[in-house]
């Protein structure tokens, strides 16, 4: 199961309650989930009226279907909507909590996970100071320098600056 973004996919649902969605198909003018390939998974948005939801979906070519595998985001109290009857628009999303950008002062931005070497030029300085959290140690120092192929995990609830 691969994570997959795609570029202006759209479709709708009458899918009620708060399980998979069945899709209904693309609207005019965009793509069909079905880009996003068999068993994929992809950041979504599901919009209700006034209600919306963004998570990370699962989708299935049989039945068309996309599951709700973790809900991100909702105006539900962070919860799964559970969906009335009607028309849904269900799309393609970048979350902003799994966001990746550069400020306006050009220094980037990462959430909490593993950053890779990949991200980074061969080698960066991506902080001066910084905090390993290992079991129940931490262990401060710094400057790290990130090498192609080495994975930096960042402890969950903080963000790296690459500086």
């Amino acid at each position: 199961m691969t994570l997959v973004v795609k570029d202006r996919v759209k479709e709708t649902s009458t899918t009620t309650g708060t399980g998979t969605l069945t899709l209904a198909g693309a609207v005019a003018g965009f793509q069909s989930f079905s880009v996003i390939g068999d068993s994929n998974t992809t950041f979504y948005t599901i919009v209700f009226g006034t209600d919306w939801e963004v998570g990370i979906g699962t989708y299935t070519s049989s039945g068309t279907t996309l599951s709700r595998t973790t809900i991100l985001e909702s105006s539900n109290s962070g919860s799964a909507l559970n969906l009335g009857a009607g028309d849904k628009d269900v799309f393609c999303t970048y979350p902003a909590e799994k966001a990746v950008y550069a400020q306006a002062d050009d220094k980037v931005i990462a959430p909490s996970g593993v950053v890779t070497g990949a991200l980074f030029e061969n080698p960066t300085t991506i902080a001066t100071n910084y905090t390993v959290a290992t079991g129940n140690n931490a262990l401060t120092a710094g400057p790290i320098t990130v090498n192609s192929g080495v994975s930096v995990t960042v402890p969950s609830g903080s963000r790296w600056v690459v500086l």
